[in-house]
């Protein structure tokens, strides 16, 4: 199976095909092997040897959002035959993600399924690098480290160590 995708503006081809229990992935060319299980209200998807927590919502014009270990993602699928959404529509999807209505381009840390708070890394109005972790949360008994997707301020802590949080919760607000 071939799947075009967009993500950040950037077009990709993705080829799959099964191996056994799982799926082998090419993307441009560099292939990987990835297993696929369902996990609570998403999925737990092994790529070479990296885990991930993920789950999809979808959003207005075609864009499907992808939460990754909490980060919201805005893809593209691309239909055979259809016309490809504009970027436009795909930077509309991402902004709607990130901030609800308000178009300030905030970013929300979600929880990627539901669990308690072990730890909050981070304070209102402080500096975050990319891939800086903010917040651990612990679900099916295993500790999940969230990270900022990019560089950027914190703009809220909505949660505090202890709590117990839903799956999809917004747990930190970056600008």
């Amino acid at each position: 199976m071939i799947v075009d995708i967009e993500l950040d503006g950037t077009g990709r081809r993705v080829a799959l095909r099964r191996s056994g229990n799982g799926w082998v992935a090419a993307i441009d060319g560099r292939e990987v092997e990835v297993s696929v299980v369902k996990a609570g209200g998403g999925w737990s998807m092994l790529v070479g040897t990296a885990s991930y927590d993920v789950s999809f919502d979808p959003a207005p014009d075609g864009v499907l959002i992808v939460h990754v270990n909490g980060v919201a993602v805005p893809l593209t699928v691309i239909e055979p035959g259809s016309p490809k959404p504009t970027a436009k529509a795909a930077r509309r999807a991402a902004h709607s993600q990130r901030d609800g209505e308000t178009g300030t381009g905030q970013w929300m840390i979600v929880a990627p399924m539901a669990g308690r708070i072990v730890r909050v890394l981070v304070k209102p109005e402080e500096a975050v690098a990319a891939r800086q972790p903010l917040v651990v949360v612990e679900a099916m008994k295993m500790e999940n480290e969230l990270r900022a997707p990019h560089a950027g301020t914190v703009a809220e802590v909505r949660v505090a160590e202890g709590a117990s949080v839903e799956a999809n919760t917004v747990l930190v607000v970056l600008r």
